[in-house]
């Protein structure tokens, strides 16, 4: 894994990073992202619509103050939409709605950023690896909701509605002053995902 996070997601962090650049994402390996970025870059060519809209509204910014918590597939289509949303003005962090369909490759170029480098990365932190177990699953999807400010996300973008589950059972646990026992997982329905105690 390539972060300068904690590599086992129940590690205590000491003082969370406040930037990309200064560790905040996980993914497989960094090295990934040159060819990466030459994946989204193909992308970007079948996906005229969002590559339309960054050449419309890139100046005028309209998503400017949008903070935009991700739970989407990470793959290289996923990437153009990130980066859209990011040319359109919003910050944004991302994790995977599924723990086999991470492309490692998508998911290191995203945090290198176009303009980044691995020694120096400059995207957008995500938090995703293909083939995460179900806790690190529960830890990513958590870390995309916790922003460095402490402010939180003012939308979210959740294929499959975990991160909306966490956000509401979060609510619910604040609201009793107590989080219940863990049940273990069980299957939820669709294939490879897994809800918890629901």
């Amino acid at each position: 894994m390539t972060s300068t996070l904690p590599t086992s997601p129940s590690g205590a962090l000491q003082s969370r990073p406040r930037t990309v650049a200064e560790g905040d994402f996980k993914v497989a390996d960094l090295s990934l992202a040159a060819f990466g970025r030459k994946e989204i870059e193909l992308a970007e060519h079948e996906m005229p619509g969002l590559m339309a809209l960054r050449r419309e509204y890139a100046a005028s910014q309209p998503l400017r103050g949008a903070r935009i918590t991700g739970s989407l597939h990470m793959t290289v289509q996923t990437a153009v939409l990130i980066e859209t949303l990011v040319a359109l003005g919003a910050q944004v962090r991302w994790a995977s709605c599924n723990i086999f369909s991470t492309q490692d490759h998508a998911a290191a170029a995203v945090v290198v950023g176009p303009k980044g480098t691995v020694d120096k990365p400059a995207g957008v932190p995500v938090y995703a690896w293909k083939g995460e177990t179900l806790q690190d699953y529960w830890w990513c999807t958590q870390q995309v909701l916790l922003w460095p400010d402490g402010e939180g996300p003012n939308m979210i973008l959740d294929d499959g509605g975990d991160a909306t589950l966490l956000v509401h059972k979060g609510v619910e646990f604040e609201q009793a002053g107590a989080v219940p026992p863990a049940r273990g997982a069980e299957p939820r329905g669709d294939p490879g995902l897994f809800g918890l105690g629901r």
